[in-house]
């Protein structure tokens, strides 16, 4: 999955406004215990001294050093501290961090739910040592032991931050505002030719997530557990959706500017998204649904060879500081996982517009979680895999 996220500071002006108070609500999942063996990857102890050096993987703008943009550091400091030197590789996507961990040649990555789950169970990144972690009584209990950072109680990680996939409408051309995800694949809409769809297999959820309300006699029970005719009636549904769609973005750059110029008119989008649309003054507005949504939570996780496994404590330590939360999450546009961050953001605002300590609306949310042949949500055994997931995403975009 791509996730070129935004790479430059933003003035948050007001949106919190936009935001719509959503009815409804979903379960975002809880510890795994998919009964598929888990490897047995030893966890680290203690802290011992630093290796002198840390590899690592991470989303744009999460282990900004400076060089791209002078003002913006949280590297340089965290080696001045350290003494840990730093190199720092960029990942677009999740299937190149899958690739690249478990092979000793990083320490740490920032990785989401859509491949965190299968690195855990491939034995790539080792548990994590809650009880070595200074942060981790400070982050909401919230985002601890879910189905995307966990396995039967055991973390593999720690939370770094989060956000929702939002319906995002032009409000000079759509009108009544839009309070559902139908607005998006309603086969009559008046905007059809002017919406946008998000890239990516995990996609297939958000499909999943509109038939748990529209077609409850499916038994849909958790989007990304999906058995042969729920993922058949999710493929169906996104096949007839393509036919009334402008494009699909995976670049949010790209999405920005199709709604600055009106080429779009409704989609998936994120809050940043809005936020940077409406600096530009763009009449841009976003909602959660009222089904709730699908989203993004990232954790830090430790590669299972990992060369320098102090300095990847020492580094989990220090990004999940509040003072250096803070800084990302308003880099970035996210909601902090350590929510004593919010006391620590340039704009006093910021944690309301992401809804950093909002726990009713981090339950609208069903995280991004790998399938798994053995349902995520307990049903069984007959779910698809995330590999079925990849083929049946290839037939809806070459439909």
């Amino acid at each position: 999955m791509q996730r070129n996220r935004l790479l430059k500071s933003v003035t948050v002006l007001g949106v919190a406004a936009l935001l719509v108070s959503a009815c409804g609500d979903s379960d975002s999942g809880g510890s795994s215990s998919s009964g598929t063996s888990v490897p047995d990857v030893p966890m680290a102890t203690e802290i011992g001294p630093g290796e002198g050096k840390i590899n690592i993987l991470a989303w744009p703008g999460y282990a900004e050093d400076g060089k791209a943009y002078p003002k913006v550091d949280w590297v340089t400091p965290f080696e001045d501290k350290t003494g840990c030197k730093a190199n720092v590789q960029v990942a677009n996507t999740s299937d190149e961090m899958f690739e690249k961990m478990g092979t000793g040649q990083f320490d740490v990555v920032s990785a989401s739910g859509d491949s965190s789950l299968r690195m855990i169970y491939a034995g790539k990144v080792a548990p994590v040592n809650t009880d070595l972690l200074t942060n981790y009584a400070d982050i909401a209990s919230f985002q601890k032991d879910q189905a995307w950072n966990s396995v039967d109680g055991q973390m593999y990680g720690i939370p770094h931050g989060w956000g929702a996939n939002l319906l995002q409408w032009r409000s000079d051309k759509v009108k009544p505002a839009p309070d559902s995800w139908g607005a998006v694949f309603d086969p009559n809409s008046p905007y059809a030719g002017k919406i946008g769809a998000y890239d990516s297999p995990t996609y297939i959820a958000d499909a999943a997530l509109y038939l748990m309300s529209t077609q409850p006699d499916l038994g849909i029970e958790n989007p990304y557990a999906l058995n042969q005719e729920q993922f058949d009636a999710s493929i169906e549904l996104l096949k007839e959706q393509k036919k009334i769609l402008g494009g699909y973005w995976s670049n949010y750059a790209d999405n920005q500017q199709n709604f600055e110029n009106g080429t779009w008119l409704l989609g998936t989008s994120w809050q940043i998204i809005a936020n940077l649309a409406v600096a530009d003054g763009a009449p841009v507005k976003v909602v959660l649904p009222k089904e709730g949504s699908t989203g993004w939570a990232d954790t830090w996780m430790v590669d299972a060879k990992a060369p320098n496994p102090n300095c990847a404590y020492e580094w989990m330590n220090w990004i999940t500081n509040p003072d250096i939360q803070a800084q990302v999450a308003e880099w970035f546009g996210e909601a902090p996982a350590n929510v004593t961050a919010c006391a620590e953001t340039s704009d006093a605002g910021h944690c309301d517009v992401f809804h950093a300590e909002d726990q009713a609306y981090f339950e609208k949310i069903w995280f991004w979680t790998t399938p798994q042949s053995d349902c995520l949500d307990g049903s069984g055994s007959d779910c698809l895999p995330y590999a079925d997931w990849v083929q049946g995403w290839n037939t809806v975009k070459n439909s």
